[in-house]
């Protein structure tokens, strides 16, 4: 099996994230190798985080069968399963189906580009209309429904034996802020966590421009730019999380205990599980 990996280390993650090269998924990786405030690390082959899995070739599965993935978790939507279909999976790997509400950010992407006017396109998403879709949509990780699954998922990787295989559609938003907040939780630094979310915009950088170029080419949007800032990871976007997160809770901790639902001692056997 040939996994890649990024071609230079991040600035003061202590170690690159493992890239798993898949031709059908973009932004797939093992979380593994970050270094936590005592020097610990965490560990390889427990949490992968991806953007979906429905357009997967044979060969993208069969490298998925070697990864010995227990468990995927699909955070999508049922609009968004149905748009870009159900993920393609090793047999025998279970789905967990645990839709979490984007706030219609991926509804009124497709609304905007297929409406093939740019005039409309640019009443939807310019003047920082898509940048707010963006903000309004990590502000609504903390609804009651969100919280609950996001608690459930963290739960998730506390017990798992082997890897857990957690997705959006884009790997990014949902799974970004899953696997921060799981970072952070195990006791990575708040700069390490934010740095792993921000790769996001490397590793998708190529198919976000392939798309922007394939919807001028066909005539669809004069402006394909518009689509950047909902294609981004911004730290303007994070920081509107971590700002509802202050301000409904006060604290990292008080989230965690609170707000996902998490006992002392599920975070320990947390720490215990995913780092060494």
């Amino acid at each position: 099996m040939t996994i890649g990996v990024a071609n230079a280390e991040p600035a003061g993650l202590g170690a690159a994230p493992t890239r798993i090269e898949l031709q059908g998924a973009a932004n797939v990786r093992d979380v593994g190798g970050y270094r936590t405030y005592d020097g610990e690390k965490v560990k390889s082959a427990k949490i992968i985080r991806s953007d979906a899995l429905g357009k997967l070739t044979d060969a993208d599965v069969t490298k998925l069968g070697t990864l010995k993935i227990q468990t995927v978790i699909d955070l999508r939507t049922a609009s968004e399963i149905q748009v870009l279909g159900a993920d393609r999976l090793p047999s025998g790997v279970p789905l967990v189906s645990r839709p979490i509400s984007d706030n219609g950010m991926f509804d009124k992407m497709n609304q905007a580009i297929g409406s093939k006017d740019p005039v409309k396109q640019q009443e939807l998403l310019g003047d920082g209309k898509a940048e707010q879709i963006m903000a309004d949509m990590y502000r609504s990780f903390f609804n009651s429904d969100s919280l609950a699954k996001f608690g459930q998922s963290v739960k998730d990787l506390a017990g798992t034996g082997t890897a857990t295989l957690y997705h959006c559609t884009a790997g990014k938003d949902r799974t970004g802020w899953l696997t921060y907040v799981t970072l952070r939780a195990v006791g990575v630094p708040e700069t390490t966590a934010r740095q792993d979310y921000l790769l996001s915009n490397q590793y998708r950088a190529a198919a976000d421009k392939a798309l922007r170029d394939q919807l001028k080419a066909a005539g669809i949007m004069q402006n394909p730019d518009l689509l950047i800032p909902l294609q981004e990871v911004r730290d303007d976007y994070l920081d509107a999380a971590v700002s509802q997160l202050e301000s409904d809770f006060g604290d990292f901790g008080k989230f965690l205990t609170e707000g996902l639902g998490l006992d002392a001692a599920t975070i320990l056997k947390l720490r215990k599980n995913l780092v060494s």
